[in-house]
């Protein structure tokens, strides 16, 4: 029987359409109702505190409470609370922002244009390769591969790279031109007998198949987390990235690379591409790129891009997108802050230092009867539950790893159940203390959890 919902539960229900959500289960059961945080944790109306095992949703790197970025916020507010970069116009905190994720990112990057979100970043990138590409008499050259399992957003284009059905059901997505290559998952990909170099070799030969027949000189870009995120936070087998990238050049395809949830030290480096050496033409940044204490994204270019882009704006006269809130003071004034704060704790060093211990209770747990395969790099991991510890699944996808998920929270922790996946993704200022404190009721809730899922058939 459930409980009667609170004042603030009904209040939501006749006021708010929520993300990712099923509506008429939101009523009957209620939200969750979020009231403060600090540290490494929320809490809820009721004053219970919650480790938030996926930084929120893989953004809020410096946890939820930094006195430092919320002064900088205040200040900014006081000096100059919003103004645009359209038609010329431009400000300091604009400017200072761009010159610093020029110096951090890997490659060559030339401009930074900004946005408010990561599937506004990834919007922006389609419309920049389908720009350059008309600037360069390439009309032709305009599909993007993606990756099935691939998240890049929910706008229309980016949510049609994205490879997830419950992103297209009913939205009428994919739209044309978007295409979607093998999953890089070694796990549940592989062939009998086949090794992660023969498996990368043969996802590299798909990728190029898929190029020669739609064409080459119709293909435009390749875009790519570093790691899946939403996907089921799938780390790509070993040589992944460089054979992907060579392919690439091979064709003359622009090389997106999806930082959004990777950059930033996530992964051990600044960014996931140098994590799995490779480099790319243009970069996604959002999330942990203000702590996500304010909404902001930047996409970064090569020299190339930007050479292209610039001289053919001088041509037909204007680079006519943009957002009103793109390169907002505020949001740059905060980023600025938060850049500074990674490189004063050495996020990238910190978070390699933390792994080992983040990666042992992963794989331990991956021991459980109820685990199929622990998957981890830097301070990102996750655990997928199998019958039977089978890469096949279970008989009714999603409903054991939101058992899990449920049994966690009432353990006082938070995490997210990608249908039978199990995200973990914590704050990167958590302590090897805080790390233990993270893991230490996963264990109980597995055996709950199994014991449910066998009471109710899911496990023979």
């Amino acid at each position: 029987m459930n409980h009667p919902l609170s004042n603030s539960q009904m209040r939501d229900a006749d006021a708010l359409l929520h993300p990712y959500a099923n509506a008429v289960a939101l009523r009957a059961n209620g939200v969750q109702m979020i009231d403060r945080g600090e540290g490494i944790r929320v809490y809820d109306e009721n004053g219970k505190g919650y480790i938030e095992g996926l930084s929120g949703l893989w953004c809020a790197g410096l946890g939820f409470n930094n006195e430092e970025l919320i002064e900088t916020a205040r200040e900014q507010m006081a000096k100059l609370p919003y103004y645009h970069l359209f038609t010329g116009k431009s400000h300091e905190k604009a400017i200072e922002l761009a010159e610093k994720l020029k110096e951090l990112a890997p490659g060559r990057i030339a401009r930074v244009f900004y946005q408010s979100s990561g599937s506004e970043a990834n919007e922006t990138q389609i419309k920049m390769a389908w720009y350059y590409n008309n600037a360069l008499g390439r009309r032709e050259k305009k599909k993007i591969i993606s990756r099935v399992k691939a998240y890049h957003g929910t706008t229309i284009v980016s949510a049609s790279l994205t490879g997830l059905p419950y992103n297209h059901l009913d939205f009428d997505l994919p739209v044309d031109r978007i295409k979607h290559t093998t999953t890089p998952h070694f796990w549940k990909g592989a062939e009998p007998g086949e090794s992660e170099a023969e498996f990368t070799a043969r996802l590299a030969r798909d990728f190029e198949e898929m190029i020669l027949a739609e064409g080459p000189d119709t293909v435009a870009a390749f875009i790519a987390e570093p790691i899946m995120g939403a996907g089921g936070v799938i780390v790509p087998p070993e040589g992944y990235f460089p054979a992907m990238a060579e392919v690439a050049r091979k064709y003359d395809i622009l090389m997106i690379s999806d930082e959004v949830i990777c950059g930033f030290g996530r992964t051990g480096q600044w960014f996931g591409a140098q994590t799995f050496g490779y480099e790319a033409t243009s970069y996604s940044m959002a999330k942990q790129l203000t702590g996500s204490y304010l909404p902001l994204s930047a996409v970064g270019i090569n020299q190339d891009m930007a050479d292209v882009i610039e001289k053919h704006t001088g041509q037909i006269g204007t680079f006519g997108h943009g957002y009103t809130y793109g390169g907002h003071p505020v949001g740059c004034a905060v980023g600025i802050k938060t850049l500074e704060i990674y490189h004063r704790i050495d996020a990238p060093g910190r978070v390699r230092a933390l792994a080992p211990k983040f990666a042992a209770h992963l794989d331990r747990l991956a021991q459980h009867p109820l685990v199929g395969e622990a998957r981890h790099t830097g301070l990102v991991g996750a655990l997928e539950l199998a019958p039977e510890k089978s890469p096949k699944g279970f008989e009714t996808p999603g409903r054991v790893g939101l058992r899990l998920a449920q049994e966690l929270l009432e353990r006082g922790v938070i995490v997210r159940a990608m249908v039978d996946t199990i995200a973990f993704c914590p704050p990167m200022i958590i302590t090897e203390e805080e790390i233990d404190e993270l893991f230490a009721p996963v264990e109980a809730a597995l055996d709950a959890t199994e014991a449910w899922a066998r009471a109710e058939g899911h496990l023979a």
